[in-house]
């Protein structure tokens, strides 16, 4: 089924080529509605075609929805880059003009991309009823802030006074990850919640014996700092740390198109108290539910650091606001390492559980007198 999806996917190019081609197709509620449109006859495809085994779950027409949109994303993309040419001009002027910010390029070329590939191995798995919820997780976490940080942006950057009418189809983007990710953490895990002798033996340890444990802590508290700072800095912080780090570092963080500061945001109000509960989950045994808020951070992280990253080197960055050239080797490690930080806590996580697990009483551990005697076998001998 994926490789079908994959090539009927493949069908917006001629959609794309055919408004670009007819002029009547190209007026601004007309783009909204064939945008609607398209949506709905591409999701009544898939439930024709799948009325005799219809899949159990729900979420697989969301994912074969999505990847037809992907195709369109990196179509966006790559026309934008001056790589390919003629279906998306018309688009980019009475569509979603802020497509061609360096950001909204790289997120684009990430939904086109990774989401593209997150689609067909979930719609695989759902195929040959398999579990895909961790997968599934770090998609929702990824899909969830690259929308909520482009719907913001826009409305808060320069592009506010441009809004057309396509622009309301991003709320069919934003509020479906949502209802997926409330779906999915809902879910039973994949993985046994209660953990044995195993489990009783790895929470025994303190955190010094733990020396993975020890650095991604380390590391956690980095990557809180680092967020801070940044936070700051977008919330025009007069600390004289916030301006050197804007003046002499990133002075992408205000760069007008409003992305950047607002993803900052994000991260600072929702990104930085995750971060300090991942360091409680591994000082703390038995927080299960580092399983699944490791891998929904890490999608989100990781996506956003995409977009940064990429839109603060994209020549579509005015020369201002791009990353000064003695300060690019710095920027660039900091930046991916913080990409990291979410993605090795989650490894971790998943990799070696036992910490994270519940422990079951042994049999015999519970209902024994509490004495405090040694031995009341030979107390009067």
């Amino acid at each position: 089924m994926e490789t079908f999806v994959f090539l009927f996917s493949l069908s917006a190019l001629s959609v794309l080529y055919a408004m670009n081609s007819i002029p009547e197709f190209q007026e601004p509620y007309v783009i909204l509605g064939i945008g609607a449109g398209v949506l709905v006859v591409v999701f009544l495809f898939y439930f024709l075609i799948t009325r005799g085994n219809r899949p159990k779950d729900a979420l697989f027409f969301v994912f074969a929805v999505f990847s037809f949109t992907c195709v369109i994303d990196l179509t966006s993309a790559l026309e934008y880059d001056g790589i390919i040419s003629g279906f998306m001009e018309f688009y980019r002027k009475t569509g979603e003009p802020y497509l061609g910010t360096a950001y909204a390029i790289m997120m684009c070329y990430w939904d086109g991309i990774a989401h593209f590939i997150m689609y067909l191995m979930m719609i695989s798995r759902i195929t040959d009823r398999k579990a895909y919820r961790t997968l599934g997780l770090f998609w929702a976490g990824s899909l969830c802030a690259n929308m909520s940080v482009f719907i913001a942006g826009i409305v808060a950057g320069k592009y506010g006074s441009e809004i057309r009418p396509a622009f309301w189809l991003n709320f069919v983007f934003l509020l479906m990850p949502v209802w997926a990710a409330i779906t999915l953490f809902t879910r039973p895990k994949d993985r046994p919640l209660i953990g044995g002798y195993n489990a009783q033996h790895a929470q025994s340890m303190k955190l010094i014996w733990r020396p993975v444990d020890l650095i991604l802590v380390l590391l956690l508290l980095a990557a809180m700092a680092f967020t801070t700072l940044r936070g700051l800095v977008s919330l025009d912080s007069p600390l004289e740390a916030c301006s050197i780090y804007l003046r002499h570092y990133e002075p992408y963080l205000k760069d007008p198109v409003g992305y950047p500061r607002v993803m900052m945001l994000h991260l600072f109000f929702y990104g930085f108290p995750l971060m300090g509960a991942f360091v409680y989950g591994l000082l703390k045994p038995g927080c299960s539910w580092m399983s699944d808020w490791t891998v929904f951070l890490a999608g989100a992280v990781m996506q956003c650091q995409w977009a940064h990253i990429g839109g603060a080197l994209h020549p579509r960055t005015t020369a201002p606001f791009r990353v000064p050239a003695d300060a690019f080797w710095p920027v660039a490690a900091a930046n991916l390492l913080y990409a990291a930080i979410p993605s090795l806590v989650a490894m971790r996580v998943h990799s070696n559980p036992y910490f994270f697990l519940k422990i079951a009483p042994f049999p015999g551990q519970t209902g024994l007198p509490n004495s405090e005697e040694k031995d009341t076998k030979y107390k009067d001998k």
